[in-house]
């Protein structure tokens, strides 16, 4: 569970949240992200509440902790302020609405720093929340787990903003809103990286008077420097979060740096007074003006509350990142690197075709299915494979890996997508063909070709590809599949956005009938967002009983229907799936069992049960040609405008 770090917008979660009693304050926003440091744990049922650790940081003040699944007991703890207060302000709340059982937390890795205003103490009741939820199946999604967290911690002496538990949502930039009781949840689009430090500046503050005094100003103001806070973390922040957004979607870095100082003068104007005494900040002043600094950042602001807890820059390149990272250590404050990606980062798809089409012999004796031919709504009669790698160029894919089922084969994807038509044949073309025709060549100059020499089941032929995937997240497209968007966004192009937003194993989703899930791989879990889009998946199924889907597959819908929840036929795999493969087959052959098939949906669980996996439901249609009925139907929908 990582830490978290607010860019812009601090205080304005606790703000937004006074509009339950005074409408006229303005929805509060913030930029929130989770840091490359965190608290790493492992989970177990037990019939105590106990949190242990075996990380090296933590053994010379670490002490272990249990208790008993009393719900008394656990409050008293979490009034106490003692050390495990967050943990057992959480787990009084799981024991109190949910009647769960004892869970054994084990600390195993402890990056983040304590007291720095990263919320370690959000991340600890994230991670609780989450313990509980996943030992006993609660079904609840992060914002559920936030929640949850959001409360217990409630429970502690602590009075926490409901931005601290954004860490919930991993190392990724979002941008919350926090309106009364409602908090959305959007994933901000990056277009440039962005290489920020941040580091304890290892001052004192009173987080608990900051809070108190600027309380005072809420929920209605009754003077000018109250006016002014309300100003500074209504319409003005709202300002800011507004250029903040565009800055990072239009990769104007040098633009957003510049903000970060604006917003710390506004700080300093309109809220620093409201207390005084905490708010001069001396030592924060003195780094923000640091001039050896200047030249290597484009703008810096306080964290969390302000104060001298902890400082945050916006480096100019990854040299000046870590030249900033040295000279913050050189002056005694432990500092920190965090380095945001741009999304869109799946540049790679795989796309499997070294099957032999036995369902569509004797066809197939002479022509892989692959390139059976397609009528198209424009006209055009295309072969699956280019309708297929046409979709995956206009999502922005840049190489495309085709698994063959063997080097003979290549020579049948060259002569189409590299060898130019005779003159003769071209000069009956009209114009438009003749300019297709270069398409259909710089298609090919995105091609990468592997061989799946051994046929081992459709894991195995993956895995072929794990050398091309280079350690990165790449899409997988079935061959002998069809989609068609119902937006003016590919259904791969959603794919990809969607897993810009979770970040973790994603699979695509589709609605199917009870009757025919035994057709499907199916998956089942809890949704995310009030729309039904976004499936945290809880269990993944092969080809399942109706019996069985209908008693443990279906999902809810908005109305309370259920519904089954089919795979889609597109994927974005993580470097994890590959190395699963990889342990299956070298299991299959330690036992010599060279004839076991590698699957992939085997793979897809094991990493989903240490990982997660998120299902998305895209907006779009899949048209499957494997078998004789199939073809029949494809070729006379998808040839409909």
């Amino acid at each position: 569970m990582p830490g978290r770090l607010c860019l812009f917008g601090e205080h304005t979660d606790w703000a937004g949240h006074y509009r339950t009693m005074n409408a006229d304050i303005p929805v509060g926003a913030a930029i929130v992200t989770g840091i490359e440091q965190g608290i790493y744990a492992e989970v177990e049922k037990s019939s105590l509440f106990e949190v242990q650790s075996t990380a090296e940081q933590m053994k010379s003040e670490w002490k272990d902790f249990s208790c008993h699944m009393d719900e008394q007991e656990l409050k008293r703890i979490a009034k106490s302020g003692s050390f495990f207060c967050y943990c057992a302000g959480v787990a009084s709340y799981m024991l109190e609405w949910y009647k769960v059982g004892g869970v054994r937390i084990r600390i195993t890795d402890m990056t983040l720093p304590i007291k720095s205003g990263l919320s370690s103490s959000a991340a600890i009741c994230v991670l609780v929340a989450r313990a509980f939820n996943l030992i006993y199946k609660l079904n609840l999604n992060t914002m559920g787990e936030m929640n949850i967290a959001y409360l217990g911690e409630l429970r502690t002496q602590s009075r926490c903003g409901r931005l601290d538990q954004a860490c919930a949502f991993g190392v990724k930039p979002s941008l919350m809103t926090f309106d009364g009781d409602e908090v959305e949840v959007q994933t901000l689009n990056v277009k440039k990286t962005l290489y920020w430090v941040f580091a304890d500046l290892c001052g004192s503050k009173n987080t608990i008077k900051i809070l108190a005094d600027l309380n005072k100003a809420y929920p209605f103001p009754s003077n000018e420097k109250e006016r002014q806070e309300h100003d500074a973390f209504g319409l003005k922040n709202q300002e800011i979060i507004g250029k903040a957004v565009k800055y990072m979607a239009e990769g104007k870095v040098e633009l957003l740096g510049k903000l970060m100082t604006e917003t710390e003068e506004i700080f300093d104007r309109q809220v620093a007074p409201m207390c005084p005494d905490e708010l001069k900040s001396p030592k924060l002043k003195a780094i923000l003006d640091d001039e050896n600094i200047h030249a290597l950042t484009y703008g810096g602001k306080g964290v969390g509350s302000h104060g001298d807890g902890s400082v945050q820059f916006l480096a100019k390149n990854q040299d000046c990142q870590l030249l900033l990272l040295d000279y913050l250590k050189s002056l005694g404050m432990p500092s920190y690197t965090l380095t945001i990606q741009p999304v869109h980062t799946v540049r790679r798809a795989i796309i499997p075709v070294a099957g032999f089409g036995t369902r569509l012999y004797p066809a197939t004796r002479t022509m892989k299915k692959d390139f059976f031919p397609i009528p198209c709504p424009d006209g055009m009669v295309r072969p699956v494979i280019l309708i297929l790698l046409e979709e995956l160029v206009h999502s922005g894919i840049e190489e495309i890996c085709l698994v063959l089922g063997s080097k003979e084969e290549r020579q049948l994807y060259t002569d189409f997508f590299e060898r130019p038509l005779p003159e003769e044949h071209l000069a009956k073309l009209n114009v438009e063909a003749q300019e297709y025709e270069n398409h259909i060549h710089d298609i090919g100059k995105r091609l990468r070709y592997v061989y799946q020499n051994e046929k081992r089941g459709f894991g195995h032929a993956v895995y072929q590809a794990v050398q091309f995937a280079h350690g990165e997240p790449v899409l997988l497209m079935l061959g002998d599949t069809l989609y068609r968007s119902t937006t003016n966004k590919p259904c791969a192009l959603q794919l990809i956005e969607s897993f810009e937003r979770y970040n973790k194993l994603t699979v695509g989703l589709y609605p199917v009938s009870l009757s025919t899930v035994s057709h499907f791989g199916v998956m089942s879990g809890v949704w995310e967002d009030k729309d039904c889009k976004y499936l945290n998946v809880s269990t993944l199924k092969e080809k399942p009983t109706s019996s069985y889907a209908e008693e443990f597959l279906g999902v809810r819908d908005n109305n309370g229907n259920k519904e089954y929840c089919s795979v889609f036929g597109q994927y974005i795999l993580t470097p994890e799936v590959f190395d699963q493969l990889s342990a299956d087959i070298k299991q299959a052959d330690e036992e010599g069992d060279k004839k076991r098939e590698i699957e992939l949906t085997s793979a897809l669980e094991a990493v989903r049960q240490r990982t997660g996996m998120m299902g998305v439901r895209l907006k779009g249609e899949r048209y499957d040609m494997g078998n004789h009925g199939a073809l029949i139907e494809t070729v006379t929908r998808f040839s409909r405008s």
